[in-house]
């Protein structure tokens, strides 16, 4: 590819490499983009990763660095040109990167789409336009048309792939940007697929103090944004590290696909997590890239089976604990139970037993003899509370036994492994189990606040099967 013109050099990024303490004229593309942030000292900072025809992968990282995050880059989309001028090339390690510097550095970013302007989109007030450049761009463009996973969502796991304790790559989209508390702002994103279901690591009767919550975030969503999230797939919660620095966050685009690079996978309260760290790059996807379409396509081809709504690690059919009397009735998630727009309904879903309150079985019926019981409820979608009260939860046990036999009930639905010396390990692994829901209104009066499910018409066979 044509690099050298009259009066001015861009270098092939194999070559700039060699360069090292030189400073040097680049034009490429950007296949990564870190948020913008105020650097440890005055200024603001952000990587933009570049590949070219002569070094597609890893590329070269740039470090830019501006009086205010409104002057750094603010790349519209993975694949889009960035030219960079005066650039100094230092290395650090093994790894060679150039560093821009505010005062007699310039850049200028330029849509990557093969046919589209050839005008910068945004440029630093030190950039100085030439006719000449337009020829690289073009080629530029042009190599991109014919080489478009150079910066696509090759090397990206789904949700339904990742593991505790990792860094990861993933490809998804952003449905949510919410501050849900004072400097730390959430993402909610989703790739069609279910995150695996994690043990339970507390112990029941400390619980009572500290129980499980039903989401990450201090407070519910309001209605209107969790009716608007898909009802079938995790929506992952992507909390962002060092949210108390600056943060321009205005360059994530919600409703768009990102691949997220080096994503940190934790797990709270038996909830899958992951939190952009300092060095976590993003990248757009095309709505054409073909791992955004290949998800579509899964996703669609899922939501259409009849067991689409079951959890993907329930296949193929969750245990025979439980039995309802509506076989037929075909399931739902627990998303949709919470955004179903009318409040007196039945469901049948496929759960998991998380947490019971009262959580010893001596407990579980009031004084005048009526079962009494909470229960936290999750699939890969939602977390609820749900009642198990009175004639449903009798037909639910079977009738009425001893505390030991309800102790063993108990254990099995939350995954609670019998000891040797009696003793409640640590970690529980509830299983998959059907049940019946039916929600219903308290107060009238608070359509949000007051919904509330019950299990009925399912029966417990666990120490029968």
């Amino acid at each position: 590819m044509r690099r050298s013109l009259d009066d001015y050099k861009f270098l092939p990024l194999s070559d700039a490499v060699s360069a090292i303490h030189q400073k040097v004229n680049l034009i490429g593309i950007v296949s990564e983009f870190s948020i913008p942030k105020q650097s440890r000292g005055t200024d603001c900072f952000c990587v933009v990763k570049i590949v070219d025809d002569s070094k597609s992968s890893p590329g070269i990282p740039v470090n830019i660095f501006a009086e205010t995050i409104e002057k750094l880059p603010h790349v519209q989309s993975a694949g889009d040109i960035i030219l960079l001028t005066r650039l100094l090339i230092k290395t650090h390690g093994s790894e060679v990167y150039g560093v821009y510097h505010k005062k007699f550095s310039s850049f200028a970013l330029f849509e990557g789409k093969h046919g589209s302007s050839l005008k910068p989109y945004q440029f630093s007030s030190t950039y100085r336009a030439r006719e000449e450049d337009e020829i690289i761009l073009m080629e530029l463009q042009k190599w991109l048309l014919a080489h478009p996973s150079e910066t696509g969502s090759r090397g990206s796991q789904s949700l339904k792939e990742i593991s505790k304790g990792e860094y990861f790559n993933l490809a998804c989209k952003i449905l949510h940007l919410s501050e849900v508390e004072k400097d730390k702002p959430l993402l909610f994103v989703w790739d069609g697929t279910d995150t695996p279901p994690l043990a339970i690591e507390t112990k029941l009767e400390d619980e009572r103090e500290n129980p499980l919550p039903l989401q990450l975030e201090p407070v519910p969503l309001p209605r209107d944004i969790l009716c608007s999230f898909p009802a079938v797939g995790t929506v992952l919660r992507v909390a962002i590290s060092g949210a108390n620095d600056k943060l321009g966050l205005n360059v994530i685009k919600t409703g768009r696909w990102f691949k997220l690079v080096n994503l940190k996978c934790e797990y709270r309260a038996g909830l899958w997590c992951a939190c952009i760290m300092p060095f976590t790059r993003i990248c757009y996807l095309s709505d054409d890239d073909e791992l955004v379409l290949q998800r579509l396509r899964d996703y669609n081809e899922r939501v259409s089976s009849k067991w689409g709504r079951m959890p993907l690690s329930g296949f193929p059919w969750p245990s025979s604990l439980t039995e309802t009397d509506h076989p037929n009735v075909p399931f739902v998630t627990l998303m949709d139970v919470l955004t179903y727009p009318e409040v007196t309904a039945k469901f049948r879903c496929v759960v998991r037993v998380v947490s019971m309150f009262p959580w010893r079985a001596e407990e579980f019926r009031c004084p005048r003899g009526t079962y009494r019981i909470t229960l936290m409820l999750e699939d890969p979608t939602a977390r609820l509370h749900a009642f198990l009260y009175a004639d449903d939860a009798t037909t639910f046990f079977g009738g009425y036994h001893p505390a030991h036999v309800m102790t063993r009930m108990r254990n099995i639905l939350l995954g609670i492994a019998e000891s040797d010396d009696g003793r409640e390990p640590v970690s529980r692994n509830p299983p998959w189990v059907l049940c019946c829901l039916k929600s219903y209104y308290i107060d009238k009066a608070d359509e949000w606040g007051s919904r509330n499910y019950r299990v009925f018409s399912t029966k417990f066979k666990g120490l029968s099967s």
